[in-house]
């Protein structure tokens, strides 16, 4: 009989273990199931906070791109250009690409690249306020990768700041405001990662004197503004360095301030003529000048001055006698180029930056080391031969 009372009380215990187990992890469905939902009104997430126990902290970080995307994404348009090609049975069929592009006149010029519109049949700008409007190409430049189209003058609300690329420095934040796969205004920031770089461009040209960033560049953002901390256009986003065809930390920016020179011919002319001194050569390298017992290790070697061209026309002279040096074969015995205009001049890419900085018909004076002496010569810009 014990046995069978003490049984009886340790099923009930069971039971009762059993239950409230029950209960302790279903209560909330049990909650729900016989009180209902909620009301809004009652829901925690809702409820406005409270700004005296958490202030909103504003890194100076933040305030600078916030500022600057106010300042400045209505100067900003996305570009959809439309071309005419052939499909596969030479028929013609109408293809549309996208790009950016931004204001830089009251009158409605819009800076963007060449390859974004330069054989466009139609070009339509999305604006700021999201209106759509018809754009003429003014002019392009194949050889920069610029172009510059015009909408009505009615159609401008704000136009972009320009600054002065010239004394922007590696470190220096950089913000690039653009239409990346079409999502309009998206904005990214990074650095100023390097100066003076050089790339091919689509038409196998070369792109010289170009800002590199890591602000994120996506297709989309071509022609779009490269801003400094002030909200200054410092560059024009053209191109990336990817294995993928997507964002790899490496963009680069067409300096603002040969953007403004290209333009303005552009907009008075619908074409731009480059200076050119018809010179070819390489940068001095300290190896190279103990080769060549020279006392000093920057400038310019001339190895060929083209006949009938500006150096030419000046005096200078190239190379005329063959040197091996490790495992090239180039003429030496000409001038080098040490200075232009009082800079100097370490590669052949400086020299190309100093042209580049001027138009045709200035003087360029150049200092040369020829015959152990250093002498002048007056180069006279010209236009370079298509």
């Amino acid at each position: 009989m014990l046995d069978d009372g003490f049984n009886k009380k340790f099923f009930l215990w069971t039971l009762v273990l059993l239950l409230l187990s029950y209960l302790f992890t279903q209560w909330d469905r049990i909650q729900l199931a016989l009180l209902g939902p909620p009301a809004i009104e009652d829901l925690d997430f809702l409820r406005e906070p409270d700004a005296k126990a958490q202030p909103r902290i504003i890194s100076s970080d933040e305030k600078v791109t916030t500022e600057v995307f106010a300042k400045t994404h209505e100067s900003v348009v996305n570009i959809a250009a439309t071309t005419l090609t052939m499909n596969f049975w030479n028929q013609i069929i109408p293809q549309q690409g996208q790009g950016s592009g931004f204001v830089i006149d009251d009158d409605g010029y819009i800076l963007t690249n060449n390859h974004v519109v330069g054989s466009a049949q139609k070009i339509i700008v999305t604006l700021g306020n999201n209106k759509k409007v018809e754009a003429v190409l003014i002019g392009t430049d194949a050889a920069t990768d610029l172009a510059v189209i015009k909408i009505s003058p009615r159609y401008v609300s704000d136009i972009a700041r320009l600054g002065d690329s010239d004394n922007i420095h590696v470190g220096q934040k950089a913000i690039a405001i653009g239409n990346p796969f079409g999502l309009s205004h998206t904005m990214t920031s990074g650095i100023v990662s390097a100066l003076k770089r050089q790339i091919q461009n689509r038409e196998g040209g070369i792109l010289y004197d170009l800002i590199q960033t890591d602000a994120a560049i996506n297709p989309g953002n071509s022609g779009g503004p490269l801003l400094n901390s002030n909200g200054e256009v410092i560059g024009i986003n053209t191109a990336i360095f990817s294995l993928s065809g997507g964002y790899q930390g490496i963009g680069f920016s067409i300096p603002i301030n040969r953007a403004k020179r290209v333009a303005a011919e552009l907009i008075t002319s619908g074409r731009y003529a480059h200076p050119w001194v018809g010179i070819s050569g390489f940068g001095l390298s300290k190896e190279l000048s103990e080769a060549l017992h020279l006392k000093f290790d920057k400038g310019v070697i001339a190895v060929e001055v083209i006949r009938g061209g500006p150096a030419d026309k000046a005096g200078l002279k190239g190379g005329h006698t063959n040197l091996i040096f490790g495992n090239i074969r180039f003429p030496v015995g000409g001038d080098i180029i040490v200075e232009i205009n009082g800079r100097p001049l370490d590669s052949m890419d400086d020299l190309v930056h100093e042209v580049n900085q001027h138009r045709i018909g200035e003087v360029l004076n150049f200092k040369i080391w020829r015959e152990g002496q250093y002498i002048n010569k007056e180069v006279v810009l010209e236009e370079r031969p298509v």
